[in-house]
């Protein structure tokens, strides 16, 4: 499928999901919305796997034969007639595709139940979810369906009326679906397309699941930049990559993607938010990462609710070759009483309560491993706020950990026009200065949000890698001017965006007057002569 029709897809479920939500408010469509559209991903997948696995022996029937036998998929007739061999079978797709549906909860059966009006819909997929979250997957996905509540009084108020609902969703999802190409790759980009739709809609709650994806494609070029030939940009391997506010999952996704399906090691999310962590579940599958090539941990990233992570022994603390975030920005936090010696903080000091950006950017920076790269959006108080904030910037600083600071336009996001930037930080630092990058000006104006272009994140990368000075838009600045300045990052002390005033010539503009008012005596004078054969009274100024 082409770039078009993926946009094509996105738009027809988008209007599909705009005209059925009816009284229902975005956010709570959204997650019906994108539960069945992950279901019929992992039903094609799986159907498409079995299809190869079983071979011969893959029943070939048509649309009117499944119909007649009151089936929706050749693979219920296959396990019907082969009971036995089901456990090998089944067996052999957990080592290939790594998770089993059950041929009564795949996406075309529901689909037909829904056609059909049937009463069993609506219990056939709390069965259904229920399976793939505890048996279908060699992992568990316990509460991956969690925030999908199907006794929803917003969906009806009885079970008639609720059933009802579903089969409508269900029927003009599969409606839409089934004008386009049933490959399973670009239902991956359909998803995103309307996470960022709903987001759209959200307004301040999007920032909670969704980074935009142009902002995303920064992050993750900085990060993969070192993971490629420098002769010839092929790219190598990145061990691992860690996002510690990770929402739905696009930021990581977006690294993936840069790298290739098997150039990461190890993706690594957690998220506070239990229905953001749930979409990120599902948004990893969706794409294609096997449920053993991931991991999102549902907990409290500030309060470090991940046993994993608390690990005191250093040699087996996990650390990350990548950290990309996109955190709450300015978040107001309650720090512990011992907070002060958690391992994460201890050397530089808690975040003011009025704002925990420095408190995520030291999480992060505590498992960023010694030859590895960070890069986080911060609000741009960050570069100048006094008290704790000055102190844990100044230290960073003295050792040599800010590597580059970007800023980038404002309204950028669908949760805030305020403008952000980009902190990018290593543990060995090799240059004895910071990078400043000044993108403030440099965007197409949107009609909700500003937009950045190809050009334009070009541009940001490329000086990002080549560190090559511009006047007006990047500087590499010494620590010691740093210091002259009380570590004060805001960009305008070091980048001048005010265009200088053009110097005058006097001389020059003297004799250009001069040249004017000939050429008007000498218009003047000729038109006198048609007045004066007129008989009209003359113009001054024409002799």
């Amino acid at each position: 499928m082409n770039d078009k029709d993926q946009k094509l897809l996105g738009k027809t479920l988008w209007n599909i999901a705009d005209q059925l939500r009816g009284a229902m408010n975005a956010d709570d469509f959204r997650d019906y919305m994108l539960a069945f559209l992950f279901l019929r991903y992992l039903s094609d997948n799986y159907e498409a796997a079995a299809r190869k696995e079983l071979g011969p022996d893959y029943p070939e029937l048509s649309r009117e034969q499944l119909r007649a036998a009151g089936v929706s998929t050749p693979l219920q007739i296959w396990y019907e007639e082969n009971l036995s061999d089901a456990p090998e079978f089944e067996k052999q797709m957990r080592r290939k595709v790594h998770y089993v549906i059950k041929p009564q909860y795949l996406w075309g059966n529901i689909v037909m139940l829904a056609q059909e009006q049937s009463d069993e819909l609506l219990e056939t997929l709390r069965k259904g979810f229920h399976h793939i979250e505890t048996e279908s997957f060699q992992t568990t996905f316990g509460g991956l369906f969690s925030e999908i509540n199907l006794s929803s009084e917003k969906l009806g108020r009885t079970h008639v009326d609720k059933n009802r609902k579903l089969c409508d969703i269900i029927k003009e999802i599969a409606k839409g679906l089934a004008e386009f190409s049933t490959d399973v790759d670009v239902l991956g980009d359909a998803y995103e397309y309307l996470i960022g739709q709903f987001a759209a809609g959200s307004g301040k709650k999007a920032g909670e699941f969704y980074t935009p994806q142009r902002i995303s494609d920064i992050l993750s070029a900085i990060v993969t930049l070192d993971s490629q030939e420098p002769a010839t940009g092929k790219v190598k391997h990145l061990g691992s990559v860690f996002d510690f506010a990770c929402g739905s999952g696009s930021l990581l996704l977006n690294v993936r993607k840069r790298m290739g399906p098997h150039g990461i090691g190890r993706i690594v999310g957690q998220e506070k938010n239990i229905t953001t962590y749930n979409l990120a579940r599902m948004n990893m599958l969706l794409h294609g990462v096997k449920d053993t090539e991931f991991e999102i941990y549902h907990g409290d990233t500030l309060l470090n609710e991940w046993d994993e992570l608390r690990e005191t022994n250093p040699a087996k603390m996990p650390k990350f070759d990548a950290v990309v975030a996109n955190p709450p920005f300015s978040y107001r936090w309650e720090p512990k009483a011992d907070m002060s010696d958690d391992v994460r903080f201890k050397n530089y000091g808690l975040a003011p309560k009025s704002a925990a950006d420095f408190a995520f950017l030291l999480h992060g920076f505590h498992y960023l491993k010694d030859q590895g790269v960070m890069a986080i959006i911060l609000p741009h108080g960050v570069l100048f706020r006094g008290g704790a904030e000055e102190r844990i910037r100044t230290k960073l600083l003295k050792d040599g950990h800010i590597d580059t600071v970007i800023g980038l336009p404002a309204n950028l996001f669908y949760s805030t026009g305020i403008p952000v930037c980009i902190l990018v930080l290593k543990r060995c630092k090799k240059p004895d200065d910071v990078l400043f990058i000044n993108a403030a000006e440099h965007f197409e104006k949107g009609k909700r949000q500003n937009v950045l272009t190809d050009e334009h994140i070009e541009k940001i990368v490329r000086t990002y890698q080549t560190r090559e000075p511009e006047e007006r838009y990047a500087a590499r600045i010494s620590m010691g001017r740093i210091a002259e300045e009380g570590y004060n990052l805001n960009i305008s002390r070091y980048i001048s965006t005010a265009v200088a005033e053009k110097e005058i010539d006097l001389t020059a503009t003297h004799g250009s007057l001069m040249e004017i008012e000939k050429a008007i005596r000498s218009a003047t004078r000729k038109h006198n002569e048609f007045l004066k054969e007129l008989g009209l009274p003359l113009l001054p100024g024409g002799e």
